[in-house]
């Protein structure tokens, strides 16, 4: 079997912006103490992340401005299962002109022999680089960009699903 390479993104993504009504399953949305901000999520929302990152596929990166403070405030926060997902950082990185984030994956999927991925940022439809290096990979790569004041929606989880099989 194939891994696949999820990078996960935490603001916009699993944490919305001033998140809107109630959670894509109908919910009301959670808030919990991350240890340096409130944090707000569906809880469904983490169930299902947790699901996924059991299934002998997928290998789920930190890819997010929160960088180590991920798996150490927002995981045990929330009850999301990443305490132990490597974590991609901006350390370093002046190598390019381009977005930290497109420049560290890059070299992640290089280094891991990753042969799919999926992408989830909120950032992603704005980032030009980023959509033309997805565009040549093509199938190869799972692009979700949700709405940041709604996060991962269950049709991007069903998405996630289809591709790693």
């Amino acid at each position: 079997m194939t891994t696949v390479s999820l990078y996960l993104d935490v603001d916009g993504v699993v944490n919305p912006f001033g998140p809107l009504g109630f959670t894509d399953w109908g919910t009301e949305w959670k808030i919990a103490d991350a240890g340096i901000l409130d944090v707000v999520y569906a809880s469904e929302l983490v169930d299902e992340l947790n699901d996924l990152a059991a299934h002998p596929a997928a290998r789920f990166v930190w890819l997010t401005t929160w960088q180590r403070l991920a798996p150490e405030f927002l995981c045990p926060a929330i009850g999301l299962h990443g305490e132990h997902w490597p974590v991609l950082t901006s350390d370093g990185w002046d190598q390019t002109a381009d977005w930290w984030k497109l420049d560290v994956l890059q070299k992640d999927v290089q280094e891991s022999g990753a042969e799919r991925i999926v992408w989830m940022d909120d950032q992603l439809n704005h980032e030009a680089a980023a959509r033309s290096w997805a565009e040549f990979l093509g199938n190869r790569v799972l692009w979700i960009s949700p709405d940041p004041r709604r996060g991962l929606s269950r049709s991007d989880i069903a998405a996630v699903r289809q591709f790693l099989g």
